[in-house]
């Protein structure tokens, strides 16, 4: 459950400026027109804030229909949302309407595009995808990408609906993903399904790695995901290679450490192991070595024996320890 925290002024009704209700209420979903007026009329009124549970329960929403509402009017630029603390609490600032910046976003005039129905369907598709409304800004940015990175329309559909397969309807994780294609150098159907294929594989044997050390969360950090890409398609290690550095760790230090794993992977793949044989050669042919240096009595170097060994008359020692020496 949010608490919304409002900036407010003490009146006695509630203004709503005629930019809203012409700009940015038609084209709005209803319930979150009600919970931008509800809330401009708490923050006119001198409402301290109110929690999700309470917005909803006046409107008759659900509390995931009242965040989403405040993040689509952030995102609107109409309000400024800012986070209070990490418990999904936040202050909800009403912004000057005179003052929202039309959009015009690398060249592209939004309305002249809408008047073409090839490009209207495409964005009728995603909305259908997203099961929301796409707000300017978010129709703005798709467009962009046939300009900048020359994805047609079948394959920003595509997209959208890789996003939403994975659960990630956030315009910003959908950016992130456009951004990621465009660098891969995607540019068709095909080149997406076969990038599509070997990111999730990747991820395949990422969490059966994950799940072999017994880690369960759900994302993992950014260096973490670049050693484990590294042990898969820099050294291409079988997965049975991994698990053998992995067992050698647990055996060792009785827990999971990456980057005591990366190591023994790093002289593996110096010394050109390629399965668990070469592995087994290499301990066999290190335990001969050793047994080799220390046969015939030579101690192995760096023992304690190779150290100079000194003679110590012992009798004369403990004399002088318990102070015999002094006695005639």
């Amino acid at each position: 459950m949010s608490t919304f925290m409002f900036k407010n002024e003490n009146y006695k009704y509630t203004p709503v400026s005629n930019i809203f209700i012409d700009k940015f209420m038609p084209k709005a979903r209803g319930e979150f027109v009600k919970v931008y007026l509800l809330g401009l009329k708490y923050c006119t009124s001198g409402e301290i804030g109110a929690t999700s549970q309470v917005i909803a329960n006046t409107l008759g929403l659900l509390e995931t229909d009242v965040v989403n509402a405040w993040n689509y009017w952030n995102d609107e630029c109409i309000i400024k949302m800012t986070p209070i603390d990490n418990m999904g609490n936040f202050n909800i600032e009403f912004l000057d309407l005179l003052d929202v910046p039309t959009e015009n976003i690398q060249g592209i005039n939004l309305l002249e595009e809408l008047t073409n129905s090839s490009i209207k369907g495409m964005l009728q598709d995603i909305e259908k995808l997203l099961a929301k409304p796409l707000s300017p800004k978010e129709m703005t940015m798709y467009l962009s990408w046939q300009k900048d990175y020359n994805f047609p329309p079948e394959l920003i559909l595509l997209l959208i609906q890789y996003c939403v397969s994975k659960g990630k309807v956030d315009y910003r994780y959908i950016e992130t993903i456009a951004i990621a294609w465009h660098e891969a150098n995607i540019k068709n159907i095909e080149d997406a399904q076969s990038y599509i294929k070997k990111h999730e594989d990747k991820w395949i044997n990422i969490r059966k790695i994950l799940n072999y050390l017994g880690i369960k969360a759900p994302e993992i950090m950014k260096p973490q995901e670049q050693i484990l890409d590294k042990w898969i398609n820099v050294y291409k290690f079988s997965l049975e290679i991994i698990f053998k550095a992995c067992d050698i760790c647990f055996d060792r230090l009785n827990r999971a450490d990456f980057k005591y794993i990366d190591g023994i992977l790093n002289s593996w793949f110096k010394d050109g192991i390629t399965s668990l044989e070469d592995i087994e050669k290499k301990d066999k042919k290190r335990s001969l070595t050793t047994k080799h240096n220390t046969a015939g009595g030579k101690p192995a170097k760096g023992s304690f024996n190779d150290y100079e060994q000194r003679a110590y008359d012992f009798d004369e020692l403990e004399k002088k320890l318990l102070g015999w020496d002094n006695n005639d």
